[in-house]
């Protein structure tokens, strides 16, 4: 589904960054390390860093049963 708004623990604003998270190392083109391209956007707490690494884009797989 839709990445988070905000991190679950902590309340920080994280789905701003999801574009850019997945451009440049979510994606099999993007070739940078995840924990510096997280440091790069200033990600630092783990709890909001969790929230970009394990999302998982699930609209493709739900669309079709609507």
């Amino acid at each position: 589904m839709m990445v988070p708004v905000r991190c679950f623990t902590c309340g920080k604003p994280v789905g701003e960054h999801w574009d850019e998270y997945k451009a440049r190392a979510a994606t099999q083109e993007g070739d940078e390390d995840p924990e510096e391209v997280l440091d790069d956007l200033g990600l630092d707490r783990y709890c909001c860093r969790r929230m970009l690494v394990s999302h998982d884009d699930l609209v493709d797989v739900v669309s079709p049963y609507q």
